[in-house]
């Protein structure tokens, strides 16, 4: 198995668009920039902006739904769907509390952990087991902020903090080619190494 689909997650309008949790459209936004003739074009029957390019000589579609966070499955979904695109070839891209700013970590399957994005895409494909790339965004409790986990998400990165999740997106962007072919170890291994 090849990743046939990328899906970065956001909540859509320019209000969302800095924020912590749009963190899935940036890499996917920068993928597509990268990519001979691929444009993320709105599709009214999936939900999202959708774009194809190639990826290791390989079509690979792009997904950013266009629905809020907690109904990103509807988008997904759809589109798996449509292509017929299993699930152990899609991989999510989503910002992760639980991993630093500056770190990316991959994994298949597991839990949403609280994430509402992953619980809706996981409904919606019928399992847990897709890929995921989380791009760490840090915890509020691990830099003593009072502030709510909601809030917290929904607000700008500080400057220190968006320069180590720039440097995030490009390591794993560096990895795509990797997870396209299917060499998942090698993929992991290359993200996971500091």
């Amino acid at each position: 198995m090849a990743i046939r689909l990328i899906v970065g997650l956001g909540n859509p309008g320019p209000e969302y668009e800095q924020t912590r949790h749009n963190a899935g459209f940036w890499l996917v936004d920068q993928l597509a920039n990268s990519l001979a003739g691929c444009r993320l074009q709105r599709e009214s029957r999936f939900n999202a902006f959708v774009g194809k390019g190639a990826i290791a000589g390989r079509e690979v579609w792009l997904l950013e739904p266009q629905t809020f966070m907690n109904r990103s499955g509807q988008s997904v979904g759809a589109l798996a769907r449509f292509y017929k695109i299993n699930p152990d070839e899609v991989l999510v891209v989503h910002d992760e509390l639980d991993i630093a700013p500056g770190l990316a970590k991959m994994k298949k399957g597991g839990s949403a952990g609280g994430h509402n994005g992953l619980k809706d895409i996981t409904a919606a494909l019928g399992t847990q087991d897709y890929w995921r790339l989380r791009l760490g965004i840090g915890h509020p409790r691990t830099s003593a902020s009072q502030q709510a986990v909601a809030d917290y998400v929904l607000h700008r990165p500080r400057k220190e903090e968006q320069v180590l999740i720039e440097e995030s997106i490009d390591k794993s962007l560096r990895i795509v080619p990797l997870v396209c072919e299917g060499k998942f170890d090698t993929a992991t291994m290359q993200l996971h190494t500091v």
